[in-house]
């Protein structure tokens, strides 16, 4: 069997023209050599994969080829790789620095490239300083690093900094294309677009991700051959599940989310590629910013046809709660329940339902007696029969007052009816209209407001039910353990420190300090309203105590320790006069 060569390694650019996404770079290190403008010292920095020491090796090779006849010449003697991060003490560099001194035997330059710079200790690069500044005519410095961050200022002074970027999805798709043109291997435009996305930039990464998907595929590389061998969600995935969102069919859409897990997905990388999902559709909604999806023609197709079905409200909304949900899956308890939640939220953005029922002054689980019952009642405009102003030389007339008293009462009640009879009035036709500024409709609405009260007043006198104890200590519990789920782990400790008292409708806390109870008493007025709610009685009320206990004088002497004993035992006195004992001090 043949020895397999990595297309990394069989398809490494030999030119600067051959290298990708890179020509900013190359141009202006092609110009510098034609111009003789080369620098003694190069930086190259970037992510890994994107050709930093392929164009280190590719410079070398160029600056000696002048003069020489053989195209194919590599002039490996002249050039010298060094790895940082093996050989980063101080005698490494010494070395380096002695054989610097060398001129070379053959081709003008001798180039030595550091892989991996950052690597070298501080006492190395404190050595390697002056060489760096002033090297002999013949030697040039090309050093290669990820992490720029780390190398020292003195070093990146005395070096001329080149940033390599990140290769684009579509460079890299198109390097990708001409490589499986070469071997031979039919590909779908989308398979390619996937591998590129998963090599997140890197020219290397996308090659070995090639190569591993050959090796599963074959010379046939589809969509979804590709995605079940890397494991990845495509667009398919998050377009159906938008489509049940968007017909709010939260049932199916758990179920779809279920579907995912069981194939081995991440929650949290599912949740974040929703959000950018979102933003994908919400960049398709206009032609302007359509140049920001990245993705293929079939891919670019759906998202057009998708991005009409919705509103640019809803994928904003969309994507403040899929990013807020990814911002708290990490500290999640339930993560599954806090995708699921989202999910729900989502399905639910825009769902009108049934239509709202009235908001009841007060909860009909107030009234558990017999002969008291809830109903809607529709109150009927009152009227209010007031004078017109002299100067119009009308009638009196009756006004309308458009304010309903409430939408809910207790049946008991009857229906106020509001009447100011005058002499000699008569009625106004409904649909008549009257000054609002009128000291008549002014003095109608405040008696309507007064009657209001009343009404309101009299149906919360039958508020008040009894309760027990253990129903209060049930409540208050409840609240503590709302509280520890919130963080508040201060207020539920406070809360949980002693049983809470019951008298009357007091309830008795105590607490052990004055501070403790500074602290209580911000929370008491919501604690308060909590009870008075689930217990069903406004006139609980809460009262606390604080319990400072004195420390006892601690016994120290042998004379105190026997004293103390003796309350324990007092056998040890009538021990102690048999035997004729004394306590030593």
């Amino acid at each position: 069997m043949e020895q397999f060569v990595v297309s990394a390694r069989k398809y490494r650019p030999q030119t600067f023209k051959d290298v990708v996404g890179q020509q900013a770079i190359t141009n202006t290190l092609l110009n510098a050599i034609e111009n003789n403008h080369l620098a003694s010292a190069l930086l190259f920095t970037g992510p890994r994969g994107v050709g930093k020491t392929t164009c280190a090796r590719i410079l070398a090779r160029k600056i000696n080829q002048p003069g020489y006849d053989d195209p194919n010449e590599d002039f490996a003697f002249n050039v010298f790789e060094l790895d940082a991060a093996s050989n980063n003490s101080v005698d490494d560099i010494r070395n380096l620095i002695d054989q610097v001194r060398i001129p070379p035997q053959t081709g003008q330059y001798k180039v030595y490239i550091i892989d991996e710079v950052h690597m070298l200790s501080s006492a190395a690069f404190n050595a390697f300083l002056k060489t760096l500044e002033e090297p002999p005519k013949h030697a040039i410095f090309i050093l290669a690093t990820t992490e720029k961050h780390k190398i020292i200022p003195t070093i990146l002074s005395r070096c001329q900094i080149f940033d390599f970027k990140r290769i684009t999805v579509k460079d890299a798709k198109e390097h990708l294309a001409e490589v499986a043109k070469s071997q031979g291997v039919e590909f779908e435009d989308d398979a390619l677009h996937i591998i590129a996305q998963k090599a997140d930039g890197a020219m290397r990464d996308a090659l070995s991700i090639f190569d591993r998907v050959v090796s599963y595929c074959g010379n046939n590389l589809t969509r979804q051959a590709v995605t079940e061998n890397l494991n990845v969600l495509d667009y398919e995935t998050y377009i159906n599940m938008t489509d049940l969102i968007l017909e709010n069919k939260i049932p199916e859409v758990l179920l779809a989310y279920n579907d995912i897990l069981s194939k081995g997905f991440d929650g949290h990388h599912f949740i974040a590629g929703l959000a950018s999902h979102f933003r994908d559709l919400l960049v398709a909604k206009n032609p302007a910013t359509l140049s920001l999806l990245e993705m293929g023609e079939a891919a670019q197709k759906l998202y057009g046809e998708q991005s009409k079905k919705v509103s640019q409200d809803f994928l904003l909304k969309g994507i403040d709660i899929a990013n807020d949900c990814d911002l708290k899956y990490k500290v999640s308890q339930n993560q599954r329940l806090l995708v699921e939640l989202a999910l729900m939220q989502l399905s639910s953005i825009g769902f009108d339902g049934e239509k709202k029922k009235p908001e009841f002054i007060i909860p009909p689980t107030y009234y558990r007696r017999n002969d008291y019952s809830i109903s809607e009642v529709k109150i009927p405009k009152a009227t209010v029969q007031t004078e017109v102003e002299p100067q119009a030389q009308t009638p009196k007339e009756e006004v309308q007052v458009e304010e309903p008293i409430s939408e809910v009462v207790l049946e008991k009640i009857e229906q106020p009816q509001i009447t100011q009879p005058k002499p000699q009035t008569t009625s106004i036709e409904p649909g008549t209209k009257v000054s609002a500024m009128s000291l008549a409709s002014i003095r109608a609405k405040k008696e309507m407001a007064e009657a209001q009260k009343s009404t309101v007043k009299e149906v919360v006198q039958h508020v008040n039910e009894p309760f027990t104890e253990t129903e209060m200590l049930e409540q208050w519990l409840k609240y503590a353990q709302r509280m520890e789920d919130k963080g508040y782990r201060i207020i539920a400790s406070l809360l949980t420190i002693n049983d809470p008292i019951l008298q009357g409708t007091t309830i008795i806390h105590e607490l052990p300090n004055e501070s403790s109870k500074i602290d209580f008493e911000k929370e008491r007025p919501e604690l308060l309203g909590y009870l008075r709610g689930k217990l069903h009685n406004h006139e609980i009320s809460i009262e606390v105590k604080v319990n400072e206990t004195l420390v006892l004088k601690k016994s120290y002497t042998t004379q105190d320790k026997y004293n103390r004993l003796v309350e324990l035992n007092p056998n040890l006195e009538l021990m102690r006069n048999l035997f004729g004992l004394e306590v030593n001090e």
